[in-house]
């Protein structure tokens, strides 16, 4: 059994499905068992930050909420500051802002204007790639605040909804990888 196989087959078993949540028909996928294992989370983070040095960042970027405990040890473990990009609102001080589209409605994500500059070749890490939209948000983002997008990093891609589709022009060329996909 090869390396990839042993760590995919460790991050399966421990991703638990939760039927008809948040609503009737969905099947969520819910991390918390994982990162309850640190022998699983610790092989993620390894992965994770291999995929960070691999792709020449200099920083990682998490999304809100997971992608904050994911890309906090991912950056710890590859040397590298880590960046919040939070939810509208929730930050203090001077931010710079990014409207996308839901399936119903808008959001709006942030950065502090200071935490990213030019020569920042970012990572944007989170725990699901859907339909893209907060990670795309999050590319037009980083490239505002004069960063470069070093790639996308997720533990997994619910390949049926066309994220990656939807991601690839705005990545320009930078990686898209998913640890997993269903």
């Amino acid at each position: 059994m090869t390396e990839t196989t042993d760590i995919t087959e460790l991050l399966l078993s421990r991703i638990r499905d939760v039927a008809d949540y948040p609503e009737p028909g969905v099947m969520f996928k819910d991390i918390t068992p994982l990162l309850a294992d640190p022998a699983a989370f610790a092989a993620l983070t390894d992965a994770l930050a291999e995929v960070a040095r691999d792709t020449g960042a200099t920083k990682v970027v998490g999304l809100e909420a997971r992608g904050f405990i994911l890309g906090a040890p991912v950056a710890l473990r590859a040397g590298l500051g880590f960046i919040p990009v939070r939810k509208a609102g929730k930050l203090p001080g001077a931010t710079l802002s990014q409207s996308y589209d839901l399936e119903y409605g808008s959001a709006e994500i942030e950065v502090h204007a200071e935490d990213l500059s030019a020569g920042d070749q970012v990572l944007v890490v989170d725990d699901v790639l859907a339909t893209g939209g907060t990670a795309e948000a999050s590319l037009e983002l980083i490239r505002r605040a004069g960063a470069e997008v070093a790639g996308l990093a997720v533990l997994m891609e619910l390949g049926f909804l066309g994220g990656r589709a939807r991601l690839e022009p705005a990545l320009a060329g930078a990686p898209l990888r998913a640890l997993l996909t269903v």
